[in-house]
């Protein structure tokens, strides 16, 4: 009988699991529980493998947990899903998907099956940024549809237990998986808000925005469009870097905070940024064994109070070094880590093996481009924002009319600044709809103030460098 990998103590959060239901995978029963995910309720169960890969056969796992890598597609009831980002339900009948899967019903998306929406403007993403822009359009009259192919709202703040910082309108003293609870309490609360979640933004025609779900396809017409698509975790490169316990570190977050769902007992972390010493110190809590954090780059780069918690735990972190190979044949059971030398590159004779039966990758997230450039928006290279960029102005027009952005899309920061971002996209867009009256453009101006004063500390200065980059100059 494989153990359950569920927590059932934690000091911060207390899991509210829904009815206890049954599934079946490869017609084994599984107990699960409404409201959480099909990826969360069969990892918890002990199971490792989700498929196998086309031409090798190699085992398939959980990595992002939020729908962006196909790591965890399976097939339930003859359709194939992502797991990840499908609810359980009572006598699910869940199989491995085996090479390559068949065609069904849910992937017709044949013409003379669309639904026609219209709005005043369209909100792809309901993470902080997402949510923070409809509350203000939606406040000023505006009719809002807010869309996000997850099956919750909130983004990366449901996963998030850490308290934030600031001031009393940048929730300080809450941690964000309660900042997510409220505004979606919210949200629901406002007539000319309409929400549509598991629904994924297909792309950008003449016509409109298709839009997909399980009831069906959407073309959606709106005057303007707000894309805050967030962030993808991102890989690195070593041998057997596919095993399944190898977990980006939001995926890992999504299984333990926001589901009670250990990503493993023994865990390597590799990337000592804030995601990094942030996660390991959930772990701990969570009652998982860090073995080490190990950072490439010859100091810590997250902030010294972080690092300072995860070391009073005993938890080494490890300069200098990376992984270089994952050991295991269906399941992570330890790592190679070596030093790195000034060009980043392993030295021969310096590998150590850790024992270990997860390895996390703390290493960065990469924003989330893809349906910004079907609408034409000029993008750049910005390393000091994650990569490809939309460039926008101060108020986070795009060079295309009646297109704006905000959140991680447009440099990979914190909830903070993606909520404050969100704020003035949504007054940019009052301001282009109801005419530039002075409270409008006052409060603009405050958030523009705000975000110059978060951003204005030493931490960020490769952001301000990048930010400037990307900015469309003034007057075009």
């Amino acid at each position: 009988m494989r153990e359950s990998r569920r927590v059932l103590h934690h000091p911060v959060i207390d899991y509210k699991r829904g009815k206890e239901v049954t599934i079946f995978f490869d017609g084994e029963p599984i107990k699960a529980f409404e409201g959480e995910s099909l990826a969360a309720a069969i990892y918890a169960a002990g199971i490792n493998v989700f498929g196998t890969t086309l031409k090798y056969g190699r085992p398939r796992g959980p990595f992002c947990m939020v729908g962006k890598c196909g790591s965890c597609m399976i097939e339930v009831d003859g359709e194939v899903v992502r797991s990840c980002i499908t609810p359980v339900r009572e006598g699910m009948k869940v199989k491995r998907i085996k090479g390559l899967p068949k065609l069904t019903k849910s992937h017709d998306l044949r013409p003379g099956k669309v639904g026609k929406i219209e709005t005043d403007v369209l909100v792809v993403g309901a993470g902080p940024a997402g949510m923070g822009a409809a509350e203000v359009l939606a406040s000023e009259g505006l009719n809002v549809l807010l869309v996000d192919d997850q099956i919750r709202l909130g983004g990366q703040l449901i996963k998030q237990t850490h308290i934030f910082f600031g001031s009393e309108e940048l929730f300080a003293g809450k941690r964000g998986f309660r900042i997510a609870e409220e505004y979606e309490k919210k949200l629901r609360k406002i007539k000319n808000i309409q929400i549509m979640l598991k629904t994924t933004a297909l792309g950008a025609f003449k016509e409109g925005v298709m839009l997909a779900n399980e009831e069906g396809t959407y073309l959606v017409k709106a005057k303007y469009i707000l894309l805050s698509t967030g962030a993808f975790e991102n890989y690195l490169l070593f041998e057997n870097n596919d095993l399944p316990g190898v977990m980006g570190a939001g995926g890992a977050q999504t299984l333990m905070n926001l589901y009670g769902v250990l990503p493993g007992k023994e865990i390597l972390v590799v990337g000592s940024g804030n995601v990094g010493l942030i996660i390991t110190y959930q772990l701990l809590q969570a009652g998982a064994r860090v073995k080490a954090i190990i950072e490439a780059a010859p100091q810590i780069g997250g902030w010294l109070v972080h690092a300072a918690k995860v070391r009073r735990y005993g938890v080494p972190i490890i300069t200098k070094h990376t992984v270089v190979a994952a050991e295991g044949k269906e399941r992570v059971r330890a790592a190679v880590i070596a030093e790195v030398d000034e060009r980043w590159e392993p030295i021969k004779g310096t590998e150590k093996r850790i024992a270990c039966d997860t390895l996390l990758l703390a290493v960065g997230l990469t924003p989330n481009t893809e349906l910004v450039r079907q609408f034409g928006v000029e993008t750049k290279y910005v390393p000091e924002l994650g990569g490809l960029v939309p460039v926008r102005n101060e108020y986070l027009e795009t060079n295309v009319p009646n297109i704006f952005v905000a959140g991680d899309v447009v440099g990979v920061e914190e909830a903070t600044t993606a909520f404050i971002e969100g704020w003035i996209a949504a007054y940019s867009i009052l301001i282009k709809e109801l005419g530039p009256q002075p409270r409008l453009v006052s409060e603009r101006e405050k958030y523009v103030r705000m975000l110059k004063e978060y951003r204005s500390s030493p931490a960020s200065e490769r952001v301000r460098r990048g930010w400037k980059y990307a900015e469309i100059p003034e007057g075009e």
